[in-house]
Parts: C-alpha cells; sequence; structure tokens
C-alpha cells in the first residue's frame, strides 16, 4: 500500500501530556499503574497509537483493547495489565471516555471560526459555512451551500460541489436502555490535492482520527463518505456510492452507482465493482467485482445464468 494507507495516525492529541493520576482524577476513577504514566493522546480503537488512552466495555474486546498499540485502556473491571501500560477502571467507560473528549475538544458555536487559513486563490462562493481548524489551498472552488466543519484540510485545486458537507459528526453510538448515545467526534477531515467532489456529498469526520480522500479522487453527486474511512488515490466513485466507517479503499478502484461497502472492508488497487452491488467482505486489487453478496464478475453472472434456468428444470423434473 501507499503512503495514504499507512494509516493517518493524527489523532486526537491532547496539548500537553498528562499524567494517569491527573486523567483518572478528571474523570473520578481510580487506575492501576506506575502513578508517572503518561496519556499525551485519546483515540479509539481503529485509529490508535503509543501514548493513546482508549476504552473497552465489553469482555469480547478485552484482548484487542489490552494489546493494542494503546499504552492507557479505560475499562471496566480490574484485569492483568500488560507491561508498559496501565489501566483505569471505569464503571462506564463509554461515559468517560467521551467526557475526556469532550473536556479536551469540545464543541464550538458559529462564532468560533478560529485558526483558518485559505489560500488567497480559492474561489469561496457565497453562503459556504467555515469551521474553525480548517485549511483550503491553492486554487480550490468551494460553492455555495458547502459546510466545511471543524478540523478540514482541502488540498490545492479542489472542487466542492454545491450543499455538499464535510466533516460531519461520526456515526458512531452505544445503545443504552434509554436510547442512543453518539460517541463525540474530535476528529477531521483530508481532502488532498486535485479531488472533485460534487453536489449534495457527505463526508463525515473520523471519530478522533482523520477520514481521507487521496489526490485526484472524483466523487459523483450524492456520495457518502463513513468515518475514519481512507480513499486512495485516483479513485472514482458514481452517484449514489455509500461507504460505511473505518473502509478502506486503495488506488485506482472504481465504484459505479449505487455501490454499497460495509464497516472495515478493504477493496484492493485497481478493483472495478459494478452498479448496486453490496460489499461486506475485503476484495482483492486487479478484478471486477458484481452482486450483493459481491463476488468476481464472471462468476456472479454465471450464477444469474443458473437462475435464469431453474425454473425449466423445475417444470421438467
Amino acid at each position: 500500500m501507499l503512503a495514504i494507507f499507512e494509516i493517518r495516525k493524527l489523532a486526537m492529541k491532547l496539548h500537553k501530556p498528562y499524567s494517569i493520576g491527573e486523567i483518572s482524577q478528571l474523570i473520578g476513577c481510580k487506575f492501576i499503574g506506575d502513578s508517572n504514566h503518561i496519556v499525551s493522546g485519546i483515540n479509539e480503537i481503529h485509529m490508535v497509537e503509543r501514548g493513546d488512552l482508549v476504552f473497552v466495555d465489553h469482555p469480547k474486546y478485552y484482548d484487542k483493547a489490552l494489546n493494542s498499540a494503546a499504552t492507557t485502556i479505560l475499562i471496566d473491571k480490574e484485569v492483568s495489565c500488560p507491561e508498559g501500560k496501565a489501566l483505569i477502571i471505569s464503571e462506564k467507560p463509554f461515559d468517560s471516555y467521551n467526557f475526556l473528549t469532550k473536556h479536551f475538544s469540545p464543541l464550538s458555536g458559529p462564532e468560533n471560526q478560529e485558526n483558518q487559513l485559505i489560500d488567497e486563490t480559492a474561489i469561496i462562493f457565497p453562503n459556504v459555512f467555515i469551521g474553525k481548524n480548517v485549511r483550503i489551498g491553492k486554487n480550490t472552488r468551494i460553492y455555495s451551500g458547502v459546510c466545511l466543519m471543524d478540523n478540514t484540510t482541502i488540498g490545492d485545486n479542489v472542487v466542492i460541489g454545491a450543499n455538499s458537507v464535510i466533516g460531519h459528526f461520526a456515526f458512531y453510538y452505544k445503545k443504552k436502555p434509554e436510547g442512543y448515545d453518539r460517541m463525540h467526534t474530535c476528529g477531521g477531515v483530508q481532502i488532498e490535492d486535485n479531488v472533485e467532489i460534487g453536489a449534495l456529498c457527505s463526508i463525515d469526520a473520523g471519530v478522533s482520527g482523520i477520514t481521507t480522500i487521496g489526490k485526484g479522487s472524483k466523487l459523483d453527486d450524492q456520495v457518502h463518505i463513513g468515518h475514519d474511512t481512507l480513499v486512495g488515490e485516483n479513485c472514482l466513485m458514481a452517484a449514489g456510492v455509500g461507504l460505511a466507517g473505518c473502509v478502506r479503499v486503495e488506488n485506482n478502484v472504481t465504484l459505479w452507482g449505487q455501490v454499497g461497502i460495509a464497516s472495515n472492508v478493504t477493496v484492493g488497487e485497481g478493483a472495478i465493482i459494478l452498479a448496486q452491488s453490496g460489499v461486506s467482505k475485503d476484495l482483492e486489487g486487479g478484478k471486477t467485482y458484481f452482486g450483493s453478496p459481491c463476488g468476481e464478475v464472471r462468476e456472479k453472472f454465471k450464477e444469474m445464468a443458473a437462475l435464469r434456468m431453474l425454473p425449466n428444470f423445475i417444470k421438467n423434473k
């Protein structure tokens, strides 16, 4: 994989390192480990790196969290702690995690549009909203009705069609007896150079990482890209394509109209997926696919031909 797939480790980094004691005190929890243990970032499991805090609240995922790159684990039960790591024990790790992310990265209102950097050659049409921590590169054109939410980076020579939303909240919830509770979004979006995005597209921010669209990729109207998804270079997506969160689309992939891809799936370099296909598993590069569940196009066409013969087979039986 090329550089874009060396996962974007732009996690929610804290403005300074904090001791585990300071973090534990913020959420009123006890900790297990060295009192000098440092927390330098907060991240969800798909994007963690050394120094990060991650949460886990189900035994099924204990091992994944404990053996991840994260060095601080916010957990709901005392367990054996791996060497060099520390635990924070919380009855409700999800709630404690959300408290921390909101504390260090609170939501801002429309009046808070600080830390913007917009190149003088960029063309911004009327009625475009630009949030805080937004970068817009050279010769980029952003049409009316576009919303660029916080922590969005737009490269050079990018076109964003009317009424598209870049950087909306991640679709990430925990189901509770009283309803769904959203995980606080503190990540962002990176649109690299020479990307074109059609009208009415939506690209969700990473939960705590960066959703990325690689150089030269082209998105038709009404394409949706979920949180923490990485789209490679020179990809082509026709109208109605929908990608769930944490998808990996490698370079030079073509997705035709209304293709849907499930969470955590990787599509290999140069793959072509024909219209209205549903992808639930990883696909190798360099092949053409079709159907739902998706398969290699020749095999799927053979299956369809066999199905067409089935009524005559039953009739003549």
